[in-house]
This record gives C-alpha cells, sequence and structure tokens, in this order.
C-alpha cells in the first residue's frame, strides 16, 4: 500500500508545486518597477514599431517612388551570395551579419540625412529590421524597411540586378 500512496501524493503535490511557481512569478512581475508584458503584440506592424511610436516601414509603392526618383539609397541585409544572385537594382551589400566590418564602407558617401531603405526576404525576416535599426543608432534618422522587399520587388516586376556592385567589385 505504501508505493500507491507515494503515487497519489505526488499527483497532487506537482500541481501544486506548478501553480504556486505561477503564482510567485506573477507576484514578481507585479511589484516589478520594469514589468514584463503578459501578452506581446508580435505583428509586422509591431515589429515595425520603434519604442517612441514612429512605424519605420515603408509601403512598396512609397519605395518605387523613391527608387524611380533616386530619392534613396537601398540596402540588402542578406548575405553576399543572396545579394549576388539577385538583388533590386543599385543596392548596396550589407549583410546583416558583417554589419561591423562593412558598415563604414558602405555607409562612407552617405549624408546622415540621406533616406535608406534596407530590405531582405521574407515577411518574418529580420535581417533588415535589425539592420535599420543599428543604422538608425548610427545617426541615419531616416532609415526605413521594405518588409519582404526582395519578394514583393521581383513579383511587382520592379528592375533588379544580379552579380556584384560596381562599388563592391
Amino acid at each position: 500500500m505504501k508505493p500507491r500512496s507515494n503515487w497519489l501524493q505526488a499527483a497532487w503535490q506537482i500541481p501544486a508545486l506548478v501553480i504556486l511557481s505561477v503564482v510567485t512569478a506573477l507576484a514578481v512581475n507585479l511589484i516589478r518597477a520594469d514589468r514584463l508584458p503578459l501578452i506581446g503584440d508580435f505583428s509586422v506592424a509591431a515589429r515595425m514599431t520603434t519604442a517612441t511610436g514612429e512605424r519605420i516601414d515603408i509601403s512598396l509603392e512609397e519605395a518605387e517612388k523613391l527608387f524611380f526618383t533616386h530619392a534613396a539609397v537601398f540596402i540588402d541585409a542578406r548575405s553576399a551570395e543572396e545579394y549576388t544572385q539577385g538583388h533590386i537594382q543599385g543596392a548596396r551589400s550589407l549583410p546583416w551579419h558583417d554589419v561591423d566590418l562593412n558598415f563604414m564602407t558602405v555607409t562612407a558617401d552617405l549624408e546622415l540625412t540621406t533616406p535608406i531603405v534596407t530590405y531582405c526576404d521574407g515577411e518574418t525576416c529580420e535581417l533588415s529590421h535589425d539592420l535599420a535599426l543599428f543604422l538608425r543608432d548610427a545617426g541615419f534618422t531616416n532609415t526605413r524597411v521594405l518588409v519582404n522587399g526582395w519578394t514583393i520587388w521581383q513579383d511587382a516586376g520592379l528592375p533588379v540586378g544580379s552579380g556584384l556592385s560596381s562599388a563592391q567589385n
């Protein structure tokens, strides 16, 4: 009979410990000065909003207008290999994973007020977002993100290039 009573005791102790842990965690979060949100917004719109509430994403139409008026510099955040296979025509390559090595070279001729559009591929790709925030922190405050940029640019039949740009040869 002893082994069965141990199982019964464990059967109520385990849920009791879980409930006690959850209540303790919620109480600690409640008294923290910098409370953690219990429910998060992980939508594209929320990811593309800065701490000050500014939206940094840009529509394809806006990006297209900037492209055809030569009013912005486009920067590809994907790997160098992906850039070489195809990119927005005239875009510069600044892979997020190599940003510390190539940042100065890629941005040396840009004014801090230059409009910049970063892009990568895929709606959930964070490379262009991370690059845009990095560029903003570096002083390029007019930096925007074209979400899923490479795919939507191609799907719209807009100008593309391949290989290395003349600045990178």
